[in-house]
């Protein structure tokens, strides 16, 4: 098996047409070839859902049935296994392939291949060999999607590792990128082309479970968890610039939370300049789309209570003509920042930087865990001992404490098991959204002075979100209580905990 270790990036009509004139691949060998490719599936996508891609290839007279595994791509970094035999299209002798379990899935799908969608495009190759034993394959694909009647087009570079490093192929998509804008891919054409012939709408991506074992290094595990929350993040970028729809907003924050509370958990054993030249940028970029999910929970959440409590006092569409312009506003501002440059070399430099870490000294996962949520549980303990009822402040604080508390859990939830951790996770959870509602009134409150109303009519809603969070506080007090009443479900269980995860399991 051949590892293809590939980075994609999309680029512009002009940046196309002036790459092949940069420095860098002014002293590169050359060429052009046409690929057309017919791609095969079930009928009911079985190789799509296990991801796995098989086509025919042509290049002149030449056919080639390849195979490729088809991992999650995060900032255009993709490393799959491939085979590829000579061939005649629409025969399938899948005996090159020797991984045994992809042969076999295979080998028993045969009779059910057929043509599901095409590529046709020039690839215009430039091999580089920017250091002595580095050998890369920039090269610019032009054409087309075809999926029946449907087209959609494709224009992207594709860095092929050939010989050397994943830094040297890393430092040559980074030198590229300094010289033509160009955004790290989200997709393959596969990908693309699967939603074009299936006609599928652009939905809101949420974050998926990340594959820990016990005995893996502690860094690759970051990793791994890393890459999963860019990719996550990338998942939601075509909606945020092309849809209203608000949760591609809220996803995209999440990734990005869920990024940083990754950094959090990890920073003991992270390289000091790596979390202080990376945080701050995501910190940044994650304020910028902040306004856009206030405005938009606002709108969806707060607006339709204020509409109802004030009913004939104040001129409710009047209100919700305001908060929809700064809505408005807010997800240019969202947009603008999804399409900068500074975004797209960010995506790029922090997985280069990501992928350089080194996975030792430290340790195994499984030693690292109950350190992590121990130290997470006490920052939690600490931030509710102080008074929380009157304090929007001390309240904001602990619940970015609840949430890198639930998010650990999450990220280890491979490692973690039984009731009590189910239990656990829950009542946090609850924490964390009840934390998020009093944050929503806070939040709310501060948007009042931004929709230009009389004085008069600000005093009236500031004192009526006042009541609505006075009257939340009572459930919050009870829900903490609960919460700090739960053994951690990573340590050892004293015996009061044992008799309550034996009532858990037995409700269960």
């Amino acid at each position: 098996m051949a590892t293809e270790t590939e980075i994609k990036l999309s680029l512009s009509a002009t940046a196309a047409q002036q790459l092949s004139q940069l420095p860098l691949l002014a002293d590169s060998v050359r060429s052009s070839k046409l690929l057309v490719s017919t791609y095969y599936d079930t009928p009911d996508r079985r190789l799509r859902r296990e991801r796995i891609v098989v086509r025919y290839r042509q290049q002149g007279r030449q056919w080639l049935l390849g195979v490729k595994t088809a991992p999650l791509i995060a900032a255009g970094l993709a490393q799959r296994g491939e085979w590829e035999t000579p061939g005649r299209p629409g025969e399938f002798d899948f005996a090159h392939v020797d991984a045994s379990a992809v042969r076999e899935l295979l080998d028993s799908l045969r009779g059910e291949l057929q043509p599901v969608f095409a590529t046709h495009f020039r690839r215009q190759a430039h091999l580089i060999a920017p250091s002595p034993g580095v050998r890369i394959e920039v090269a610019l694909d032009r054409g087309w999607i075809e999926a029946g009647a449907a087209r959609q087009r494709i224009r992207e570079v594709e860095l092929e590792l050939l010989q050397g490093t994943l830094g040297d192929l890393f430092a040559v998509a980074l030198d590229l990128q300094a010289s033509l804008p160009m955004h790290p891919e989200a997709s393959s054409k596969a990908d693309r082309a699967y939603r074009l012939v299936d006609v599928e709408p652009v939905l809101a991506v949420k974050a998926q479970p990340v594959a820990l074992t016990p005995d893996m290094p502690t860094i690759a595990a970051f990793r791994l968890i890393a890459l999963a929350c860019i990719s996550h993040l990338q998942s939601n970028e075509q909606g945020v610039c092309c849809s209203d729809e608000a949760e591609f907003v809220h996803q995209a924050r999440v990734a990005m939370r869920r990024l940083r509370s990754a950094m959090r958990l990890w920073e003991p054993l992270l390289p000091e300049p790596f979390v202080v030249r990376f945080d701050p940028w995501w910190q940044a970029l994650a304020t910028r789309l902040g306004d856009n999910r206030n405005w938009d929970v606002f709108r969806a959440e707060t607006l339709p209570l204020l509409a109802e409590a004030f009913a004939g006092r104040l001129d409710g569409d009047r209100l919700a003509l305001r908060a929809l312009a700064h809505c408005n506003s807010s997800r240019r501002a969202s947009r603008r920042a999804l399409q900068s440059e500074d975004y797209s070399r960010l995506l790029l430099e922090f997985t280069a930087a990501l992928m350089d870490l080194p996975d030792t000294p430290a340790g195994r996962l499984a030693d690292f865990v109950p350190r992590c949520l121990g130290k997470r549980a006490r920052r939690v303990s600490e931030r509710a001992a102080v008074p929380l009822q009157g304090d929007v402040a001390a309240r904001h604080r602990l619940r970015v404490a609840f949430k890198q508390l639930r998010y650990g859990l999450e990220f280890f939830a491979p490692l973690l098991a039984g009731p009590l951790v189910v239990d656990y996770h829950q009542s946090a959870t609850a924490m964390q959204e009840m934390l998020g509602r009093l944050n929503d009134l806070a939040v709310a409150t501060q948007l009042v002075d931004a929709l230009r109303l009389p004085v008069a009519d600000r005093v009236e809603l500031r004192a009526w979100l006042a009541v609505q969070t006075e009257a939340l506080l009572p459930e919050f007090a009870q829900l903490l209580d609960d919460f700090q009443q739960r053994p951690q479900p990573w340590q050892a269980p004293p015996a009061a905990a044992r008799t309550r995860a034996r009532e858990l399991a037995q409700s269960l």
